[in-house]
């Protein structure tokens, strides 16, 4: 069970590192759009990022499952996947910025995508306070 948590635990902390740093890249690949007027290497990386890390977000929630199934699925493993779901639509609303940033639109403000940025911090305190509490 060890090499499960260990999995898991990785493909959480990629995941989170594309939650937080996704909306913030596209505030620069905004501003360099805005500045070459055309697709630039941020933009690739971006997805590139976006793309690797969807990868590690399916892993981390397979073995989730994988591990919550070992535990008898407790109270707290159904909370924690639900805050994780609330989760991966904001990853999921991320991608479709991402998507339309690929296209050359973007409308959102760097205000927006800032404060964008922050909610998924809380929902990231949220699932580990769970999991470190185990309320239930």
């Amino acid at each position: 069970m060890d090499w499960i948590k260990i999995v898991h635990l990785l493909c959480v902390m990629g995941w989170m590192t594309s939650i937080f740093a996704v909306p913030r890249a596209l505030i620069y690949w905004k501003r360099e759009y805005e500045r070459l007027g055309a697709f630039g290497p941020l933009g690739d990386l971006t997805i590139r990022l976006y793309r690797f890390s969807a990868g590690l977000g399916v892993i981390a929630l397979g073995t989730g499952l994988w591990l919550g199934g070992l535990w008898g699925m407790p109270g707290w493993v159904w909370l924690k996947l639900a805050l994780v779901l609330l989760l991966a639509g904001h990853y999921a609303w991320t991608g479709r910025l991402v998507l339309r940033a690929r296209r050359g639109v973007f409308t959102e403000s760097d205000r927006y995508l800032r404060i964008f940025n922050e909610i998924s911090v809380f929902g990231v305190i949220a699932i580990l306070w769970v999991v470190v509490a185990k309320p239930f």
